[in-house]
């Protein structure tokens, strides 16, 4: 009968030692993802911070396009009104320069009129 406690013994422990070696194999396998996991939270983490920069610099970037938008369509607005006013005070120019001219046409046809009445009535 001690014979077989004997064999009891050594089958327990041959169990416990194979337990024990998947024991160890696990734990090589838990430090090896608790690495990778370290790993990838540092490379998280870097991500992290280039989204908030870039974030950052985007919202500066937007800002900075909405203003210049602004500034393009006041400007346009403006030089629209330059050449509107250009092109009003370039008719009223005309305007005047054909009145100016008209004007001094009767004038002048009046004076040969006078003239001419004065000649006819010398002669």
């Amino acid at each position: 009968s001690g014979g077989a406690g004997a064999g009891a013994d050594g089958w327990v422990r041959a169990g416990l030692a194979e337990l024990r070696a998947r024991r160890e194999e696990l734990s090589g396998r838990i430090r090896e993802e608790e690495e990778e996991r370290g790993r990838l939270q540092g490379r998280l983490w870097a991500l992290t911070q280039r989204l908030a920069r870039t974030s950052e610099s985007l919202a500066r970037n937007l800002a900075a396009r909405g203003e210049l938008d602004r500034t393009i369509a006041e400007t346009e607005a403006a030089y629209g009104k330059i050449l509107e006013s250009s092109q009003t005070l370039l008719d009223v120019l005309k305007g005047e320069i054909g009145n100016a001219g008209k004007a001094s046409e009767p004038q002048s046809t009046s004076k040969e009129k006078e003239k001419q009445a004065r000649g006819e009535k010398h002669s």
